[in-house]
């Protein structure tokens, strides 16, 4: 039993580095944004929920006016690297960027945690998997609580923009939240429920990669329904050859963007600030 024992823990620690590697594969040139490049306010801020404090990473831009506040939803990764350097690219956009890390737990464990190998056996996207999709709602609902009230420097106008899986929540959001201004829903899967589209107040944009057919065969019924239900729905598919991600794989930082994912994020991004700089 004794030797049993002493083989699980030699087998834990020499998977440790292993799983840390994963979870931090391709995220060094995105925290190299965040840790001295960036002249940006940022600052961690834990939001209140039914179930715990929520940690959320807040960046704000270097405006003489209030701002929009853009709340950015992550992988089912979690609150990467990644989606913290692309809140700071937003807030150089100048808008309010509020990125929460939805697999907060109630022990004070964050996707941080789980990247720095202080949780043993556990990834961000096990943890991603585990959520609830109602937990999901009130937790993007008391974000956007604090956006409307807790910020001096917002100036009242809140929308939503998610990747993959915080694609889908982008657009499950919409219908279940109404005050939002608009959703940014970046390759996520779509609802199919026609009721659950009757009860969305915000247009919501969609942005789709060239080579990703498992996604982009659903759009043509979800513009029946958007259009059924009389909702606004702007999808759009970019370059030919983008795969799914590419606004994290196309990323002008990245050592490993191709072409085709670099066009499809240049597009995609260009498209994305118009459309915020209307509301």
């Amino acid at each position: 039993m004794k030797l049993r024992i002493l083989l699980i823990a030699i087998a834990t620690l020499l998977a440790a580095p292993f799983a840390l590697a994963q979870n931090q594969q391709g995220q060094a040139w995105a925290l190299a944004r965040l840790e001295g490049k960036s002249p940006r306010h940022q600052e961690w801020v834990k939001i209140p929920t039914a179930t715990r404090p929520l940690q959320n990473f807040v960046v704000y831009p270097e405006v003489a006016t209030k701002a929009t506040v853009v709340i950015v939803i992550h992988e089912n990764m979690g609150l990467s690297d990644w989606a913290r350097a692309f809140a700071d690219e937003i807030a150089e956009a100048g808008f309010i960027a509020i990125a929460p890390d939805l697999i907060t737990q109630k022990d004070g464990m964050t996707t941080a945690d789980i990247l720095a190998g202080k949780v043993t056996g556990l990834t961000a996207s096990q943890a991603n998997s585990r959520l609830d999709p109602d937990d999901i709602t009130a937790d993007l609902n008391a974000v956007v609580e604090y956006a409307k009230t807790k910020i001096p420097a917002a100036n009242g106008k809140v929308v939503v923009a998610g990747f993959c899986w915080g694609g889908q929540q982008t657009f499950r959001f919409a219908t279940n939240n109404q005050v939002i201004n608009a959703a940014f829903s970046f390759y996520g899967p779509q609802p199919t429920d026609p009721a659950a589209f009757a009860r969305i107040k915000a247009p919501v944009y969609g942005f789709y990669a060239g080579n990703d057919m498992r996604v982009n065969s659903t759009l043509d019924q979800t513009k029946q329904l958007m259009k059924d239900a009389g909702k606004t729905y702007e999808p759009v598919i970019y370059a030919e050859g983008s795969g799914h991600g590419f606004m994290r794989a196309g990323d002008p930082l990245s050592p490993d963007a191709t072409a085709p994912n670099k066009q499809a994020r240049d597009d995609a991004w260009k498209r994305l600030i118009e459309l915020l700089k209307k509301i």
